[in-house]
């Protein structure tokens, strides 16, 4: 599947204003942190597999970085377990 620069950036924004990092009951857009793009990248080189492993591999692929770079986990752990539907949501329509 061939995406081009329109397509990526129409994932990115759906991604940014969809999902969230929670930390305690604060929530971080992904557009807000700067990792709608990343996560899109990610997302985008596993569609072939479906939305739901695209979404997986996406959210492990992306290390987000705590502490001024002194420790990274990966999104998956920084994210409600109900946003990987979401994501899934998204990506959905992508793999068709």
């Amino acid at each position: 599947m061939t995406f081009d620069q329109a397509q990526l950036r129409e994932l990115e924004v759906s991604i940014g204003d969809r999902l969230y990092i929670q930390v305690a009951s604060w929530h971080l857009y992904l557009r807000d942190a700067g990792i709608a793009k990343n996560l899109a990248i990610e997302c985008v080189a596993n569609l072939e597999q479906g939305a739901s492993v695209a979404a997986r591999k996406g959210l492990e692929s992306v290390q987000v970085q705590l502490g001024g770079g002194s420790a990274r986990l990966p999104l998956a752990r920084l994210i409600p377990s109900g946003q990987i539907f979401d994501l899934e949501d998204i990506l959905d329509p992508y793999c068709r």
